[in-house]
C-alpha cells in the first residue's frame, strides 16, 4: 500500500493504482475535466502509476498545463484520423501551422481537398477514435532506435531533430499503430478528447478547440484575415528560405551560415518597415500613426525603426507615449482584486489626449505631459509642440488600436499598425511552437535585465498580462491598416543562453516551477547562438540589450 496526500487529506491505495482511477475519486471537487496530476512536484500523466507515498495535485482544463495536454492530445488524435483515412505518406506532409483565436490551422500540402467533405471525413474518424477510447501508450526508445524509427516512417524533421538531441532516450506516443513524437504530456485515452470540431479553411483545415476559459465547450471560429495572412506570409518565407523547423535551424548554426541568415531576416524586417512607411505618406493626410501589440512585441524598436523610414522619405515623426497621458494613480481602476488596473482604457485619460491631438491637428501650439512613474502624477514641463507639413505623430500604446480612443481624430489623419511577435518557426511539422512561449521568453529575459525581475515573477504575472491582451489588444488587431511580425526565425536560439540560468533559478514547489521545467524543456531543442553578431537596430537587441535605441 502507498499513502497520497491530496488537499491534506491522506488515503491509501494498492501501489500500481493509476492517477487516472484516483482523479476520478476527486473530479467532482473540479470545475473542468481532470487532464494531468503532479506527485511531489513531478507532472505525471494519467495513465502513470502510483509506486511510492506522495502528494498529490490535479490540473484540468482550465489550467495552463491541462489545455496544453488536451490540445496536444486532440492534436495527435487528428493525425492519426488523417493516417487512418489518407495515407501516412499524407500525414507526414501535414504540418500544423499556427493558432488563430480557438483554431489552429493545419496544412496538408496539397494532399487532402480542402472541403466540407474532407473535414467531416476527418471529424467523423476523429468522433469514432473517441468513442473507442483506445489508449495513448507512451514508449521509450533509445536514441539510436528512435532515429531509425523515425527513417523507417518518413519522419525527416524528427531525425533531424533528434540529431542534436543531448538525451540518451526518446519518448514516443503510440495510438493503434501511429507513432508520433510530440514535447509534453497526453491524456490516457482518446475518450478524453470530448470537444472538438474541424472545418475547411484557406487551402487546409481549422481544429476548432476549447480555450481554457471555456473548456467544456468549441466557440464558432471568428475568422481573422489580415492575421491570417501575416502568419501564412511569415511561414512561406521561412519555408523558401529552407528553415521550417527547429532542425533547420540548427543545421544553420552548425554549417556557419547564420551571419547570411542574420542579414537576410533583418533585410526582410526592414523591408516590410519600409512597405508601411511609404503606404503612409502615400495616403496624404496622415498625421497621427497609432501603433499597439501585445507584450514584448519589439513596439519601441519598431517604432524608432519606421520613424527613420518615414525621415527618408521627407517626414518629421515625432515618438509620443500613451503612457503619459495615464489618469493620476489615485485616479486609476482596480481589478477585481483590488490592484490597480494600468491595462484597461480607463486608467488613460482619453478626453485630455483627443483635446490635445485635435488641437495639433488645427496647428495650435501644445504642451504635451509627461507621466511620472514614480509619483503616480501627469507633469507638464514645458514640452510644447506645433505640427508642421511634414510632422507625423508616432504614438505607442496598448489601446492605440481602440477607436475609443482617438474617437475626435478623422479617420484619413490616423494610420494604424499592429504588431506582434507571431512565431512561426515549428519545433517539428506537428509540433508548433505558441507565440506566446516567444513572448513570455522575450519578457523573462529583458525583465531581469532592465528591471531585475526574477524569471519567477515574470511568470507569476503572465496570465494577468494575457488576461489584459485579450481585453484591450487582441479585439481591435483586425482594424489594423497594417501587421508586422516582429519575430526572428533565430532568435529563440539567441535568447536560450539568456532565459536558461533564468528559468533553472526557480526552485521546485514553486507555482512556476512547472513551467520553468517545460520551458527549459522546449529550450533544449535548440543549439545557442551568440548574440555578439546581431546589428545594433535590430528588435531582438530590445531584450538582449546592446540596441542603438532607446529601449
Amino acid at each position: 500500500m502507498v499513502t497520497v496526500t491530496i488537499h491534506g487529506e491522506q488515503k491509501q491505495y494498492e501501489q500500481g493504482t493509476s492517477f487516472e482511477t484516483i482523479a476520478s475519486e476527486y473530479q467532482e471537487e473540479y470545475d473542468g475535466l481532470i487532464a494531468v496530476a503532479a506527485a511531489n512536484g513531478k507532472i505525471r500523466e494519467l495513465f502513470k502509476k502510483v509506486t511510492k507515498d506522495c502528494e498529490v495535485e490535479f490540473f484540468t482544463l482550465k489550467d495552463d498545463v491541462g489545455h496544453k495536454t488536451y490540445v496536444r492530445t486532440a492534436t495527435m488524435l487528428f493525425l492519426k484520423a488523417v493516417n487512418d483515412l489518407f495515407g501516412a505518406d499524407t500525414v507526414q506532409n501535414t504540418r500544423v501551422e499556427f493558432a488563430i483565436k480557438n483554431g489552429c490551422y493545419v496544412s496538408t500540402g496539397g494532399r487532402i481537398p480542402a472541403t466540407d467533405m474532407s473535414a467531416a471525413k476527418i471529424k467523423g474518424r476523429m468522433a469514432q477514435l473517441v468513442e473507442e477510447k483506445l489508449p495513448f501508450r507512451k514508449r521509450s526508445y533509445s536514441l539510436e532506435d528512435a532515429l531509425e524509427l523515425f527513417r523507417s516512417k518518413g519522419m525527416a524533421d524528427k531525425e533531424k531533430l533528434f540529431r542534436y538531441r543531448m538525451s540518451s532516450t526518446v519518448n514516443l506516443y503510440e495510438i493503434q499503430g501511429y507513432y508520433d513524437y510530440y514535447y509534453g504530456y497526453m491524456l490516457p485515452n482518446t475518450g478524453y478528447v470530448k470537444w472538438f470540431d474541424v472545418i475547411p479553411y484557406d487551402e487546409g483545415f481549422m481544429l476548432l478547440l476549447p480555450t481554457k476559459k471555456n473548456a467544456a465547450t468549441v466557440e464558432p471560429f471568428i475568422e481573422q484575415k489580415k492575421l491570417f495572412q501575416t502568419m501564412k506570409e511569415a511561414t512561406e518565407w521561412g519555408r523558401k528560405i529552407g528553415i521550417e523547423t527547429v532542425g533547420d535551424l540548427n543545421d544553420q548554426i552548425c554549417n556557419g551560415s547564420m551571419s547570411d541568415l542574420l542579414l537576410i531576416q533583418e533585410a526582410e524586417q526592414e523591408r516590410k518597415i519600409g512597405e508601411i512607411a511609404k503606404d503612409i505618406v502615400s495616403r496624404g493626410n496622415v498625421k497621427f500613426v497609432m501603433i499597439a501589440g501585445p507584450s514584448s512585441s519589439g513596439k519601441t524598436s519598431f517604432s524608432h525603426r519606421l520613424s527613420i523610414q518615414l525621415r527618408t522619405l521627407g517626414k518629421m515623426p515625432h515618438p509620443i507615449a500613451l503612457d503619459n497621458y495615464f489618469v493620476d494613480r489615485e485616479n486609476t481602476p482596480r481589478d477585481e482584486n483590488g490592484n490597480y488596473n494600468f491595462e484597461c482604457l480607463e486608467a488613460i485619460d482619453v478626453h485630455r489626449f483627443n483635446e490635445d491631438m485635435t488641437g495639433l491637428l488645427s496647428g495650435e501650439r501644445v504642451e504635451l505631459p509627461e507621466f511620472n512613474f514614480k509619483t503616480g502624477k501627469r507633469e507638464y514641463k514645458g514640452n510644447f509642440m506645433q505640427l508642421g507639413a511634414d510632422d507625423i505623430l508616432v504614438i505607442e500604446g496598448i489601446h492605440g488600436l481602440n477607436e475609443k480612443m482617438s474617437y475626435a481624430l478623422p479617420d484619413e489623419s490616423k494610420y494604424k499598425v499592429y504588431i506582434s511577435a507571431l512565431t512561426t518557426l515549428n519545433v517539428d511539422i506537428h509540433n508548433r511552437i505558441p507565440t506566446t512561449d516567444g513572448r513570455l521568453i522575450r519578457r523573462m529575459v529583458r525583465d531581469a535585465r532592465t528591471r531585475g525581475t526574477a524569471a519567477q515573477g515574470t511568470i507569476a504575472m503572465w496570465n494577468s498580462v494575457r488576461r489584459g491582451e485579450e481585453e484591450n489588444i487582441f479585439p481591435f488587431q483586425e482594424e489594423a491598416d497594417a501587421m508586422f511580425n516582429s519575430a526572428q526565425i533565430y532568435e529563440l536560439a539567441v535568447l536560450k543562453t539568456f532565459a536558461e540560468p533564468l528559468l533553472f533559478q526557480i526552485p521546485k514547489g514553486d507555482p512556476e516551477y512547472y513551467e520553468a521545467k517545460r520551458l527549459l524543456k522546449f529550450l533544449n531543442y535548440f543549439l545557442a547562438m551568440p548574440s555578439e553578431n546581431l546589428p545594433n537596430n535590430s528588435i531582438c537587441r530590445e531584450f538582449v540589450g546592446g540596441s542603438c535605441f532607446n529601449v
